[in-house]
């Protein structure tokens, strides 16, 4: 006789609420906008010429010239190839592209690499995602250790947003899940 399955609120290795990381918690509460940081040259990525990350902590400074800052994993292969070219593409990510996010963030399969999800294309900062929304062109001025990230500094030289797509709602992260804005869902 087979058991019963049960189907829990919550997730169910989560660590009780006493021994939670307040920090992290905290943090969590903070509803980010979700971006795509590419790097790398070729006219594809094999060989490992491209490399990507999924990142929300991250702020744009308006000026002349303009400059990103961002905290990145010390250990992805973006910093590794950001560091190498000097260059690197932004893009915001729009609700269509969250299962593209869990892929760049290491949190879902991608058979055949991350890359091969989705269209890009070559540009003078590395891969650019062709149906982003918005994506900047940068190139890296600074980087220094910030707790367990790499805080780096790029100076803006392109920056684009298309107007074709402004049905499809930027994507959101908050406490662990995609949100469209305004819709809560």
């Amino acid at each position: 006789m087979m058991g019963a399955m049960t189907i829990h609120r919550s997730h169910p290795f989560e660590p009780a609420r006493e021994d939670r990381d307040a920090l992290r918690r905290f943090r969590g509460r903070l509803a980010s906008g979700v971006t795509l940081w590419t790097a790398g040259s070729g006219p594809e990525p094999a060989g490992g010429a491209w490399a990507g990350l999924t990142v929300s902590s991250m702020m744009v400074a308006a000026g002349e010239p303009a400059r990103v800052l961002a905290l990145l994993d010390p250990d992805s292969d973006v910093v590794g190839v950001l560091r190498d070219t000097g260059v690197a593409t932004v893009q915001v990510l729009a609700w269509s592209h969250r299962q593209l996010a869990e892929m760049f963030a290491g949190t879902a399969p991608a058979p055949g690499g991350a890359f091969t999800h989705a269209g890009f294309e070559q540009t003078p900062w590395g891969p650019g995602l062709v149906d982003a929304p918005a994506r900047l062109g940068v190139r890296l001025e600074s980087e220094r250790e910030v707790g367990w990230s790499v805080e780096v500094t790029c100076v803006v030289e392109h920056a684009e947003v298309s107007d074709a797509d402004l049905g499809d709602e930027p994507l959101v992260h908050q406490r662990g899940r995609w949100w469209r804005i305004g819709t809560g869902a």
